[in-house]
């Protein structure tokens, strides 16, 4: 009875724990319950040993840590190249550009962007230099004046805007962390506490393996398992959590002009950091954002110094000079002489004064557009400006096909986690199936005895 009674107990874990692995065949980062089982103490007897049936003597889940290791490793690299591709895709819609290739010599195609208006603009003083007296052509130069300094102006404070988002990002990322810092240690704290009184904290070790992951995302990490089922956990040599101990954590500091990087809150030590979105986001700031909207200055700056030192020698209707066109010294403040805005005769479009036919001054700014410039690497400001989205597009290109690889990387290891710990649906209920048919045959085994007790004491009795 006694041996009956055991098999019935142990069949009936078998199946509890069958239902809480079915139950979690979506959770990702569950592992697969298994009942280890042994052969009961025998009894000793004149003939031998004698069986007494089963007990259970723990529940372990089936898990590799070096595969989850690697799991956290690629999650980072997956989540840096993901939060470089965001925010270059992001600065990218700004620039309002479509480029047919890759190649520096393809000129950005948009009716909306910097290319079109720098066309617009050397098109409208080719158009002045025919008849300079003519108002309306005049008005029509001013205005791609004013088009082309409101779309530097508008692009340059969308890519800053772009930036202070990356860095926002980065702060929250960083609080981020240091959440799942203060969940690990405290998940360490049970998780001891629970092997040391000869229990497991299986769905404990789940939730840490989660939050780990979750923290690879954000900051590449190195974890080390303690034999008592700690975990320590160190970012970027520096030691965050020393078995129950969150011994530090991560803050943000300038490094200058808004270039937020991350140190060792306790130790000081500046990070340096080698994957998760934090450092994609570093990545994407400093590297082809920054180049981008240097770029962009460049060719602003280069724009104003160019055509305000041929138009501030032109003459104006009234026989005026020495005005400039531009004003500003950059993308951000470019603006156009309010004068001439006002009153488009005050255009130095002649190289002579009192000459209204004369297109001298109109033409040379015209003739800027196909001359190659100093400032802007010998390249026209057309061809500069191709490369300088053509660069942008490339880095673009490289993280695509980088985080591709990444995620094919990721995939095929959370597959073979999967394979390995994971739940299988037909294995559960094949095994389902196995413990009814061990469950019935013990309880008959038990019937089986009770029946044979009863005829025994009907015997007795008669």
């Amino acid at each position: 009875m006694d041996l009956g009674s055991r098999a019935l107990a142990v069949q009936q874990q078998e199946m509890e724990i069958s239902g809480q692995n079915v139950s979690n065949v979506s959770n990702t980062s569950y592992a697969e319950e298994q009942l280890n089982i042994q052969e009961s103490t025998p009894l000793e007897t004149p003939i031998g040993e004698e069986g007494t049936g089963v007990q259970a003597t723990s529940i372990t889940e089936v898990r590799d840590a070096l595969l989850d290791n690697q799991i956290q490793a690629e999650g980072s690299v997956t989540s840096s190249l993901t939060a470089q591709q965001t925010n270059l895709q992001n600065a990218e819609a700004y620039l309002d550009e479509q480029i047919s290739s890759t190649s520096s010599s393809t000129t950005p195609d948009s009716a909306n962007g910097l290319a079109a208006d720098l066309s617009n603009l050397f098109g409208s003083f080719e158009s002045l230099s025919t008849d300079p007296s003519d108002l309306s052509l005049r008005q029509t130069a001013v205005q791609s004046a004013q088009e082309i300094a409101t779309q530097f102006n508008q692009v340059s404070s969308q890519l800053s805007g772009v930036r202070n988002d990356i860095n926002t990002s980065i702060q929250n990322d960083v609080t981020g962390a240091n959440q799942d810092l203060a969940t690990i240690a405290s998940l360490n704290q049970q998780i001891v506490a629970a092997q040391a009184s000869g229990g497991t904290a299986n769905s404990l070790v789940d939730q840490r393996e989660a939050t780990l992951e979750d923290l690879a995302g954000k900051v590449n990490i190195s974890t080390s398992a303690q034999s008592n089922g700690a975990v320590d956990v160190s970012i970027g040599g520096v030691t965050m959590i020393s078995g129950i101990t969150n011994s530090d954590s991560l803050k943000t500091y300038d490094a200058g002009n808004g270039q937020l990087l991350i140190q060792a809150q306790n130790a000081g030590t500046p990070l340096s950091l080698s994957g998760g979105s934090i450092e994609g986001e570093i990545t994407a700031r400093d590297g082809a954002l920054a180049s981008l909207q240097s770029g962009v200055n460049t060719l602003a700056t280069q724009l104003i110094t160019n055509v305000n030192s041929i138009y501030f020698t032109g003459y104006d209707l009234n026989g005026n000079t020495g005005q400039d066109l531009f004003t500003g010294t950059g993308a951000s403040d470019i603006g156009v002489n309010s004068a001439v805005v006002s009153d488009p005769t005050q255009f130095q479009a002649s190289g002579t004064a009192g000459a209204a036919g004369d297109n001298t001054t109109v033409l040379a700014l015209a003739q800027l557009a196909n001359q190659n410039i100093s400032g802007l690497n010998n390249q026209t400001f057309s061809e500069n400006y191709a490369q300088t989205v053509s660069d942008l597009g490339n880095s673009i290109s490289t993280v695509n096909d980088q985080l591709n690889s990444s995620h094919a990387v990721s995939q095929m290891l959370t597959s073979q986690r999967a394979s390995e710990s994971g739940v299988s649906i037909d294995t559960e209920m094949t095994n389902l199936i196995q413990y009814q048919k061990a469950y019935e045959a013990a309880a008959e085994l038990i019937t089986t005895l009770n029946q044979m007790m009863q005829t025994v004491v009907t015997m007795k009795s008669s």
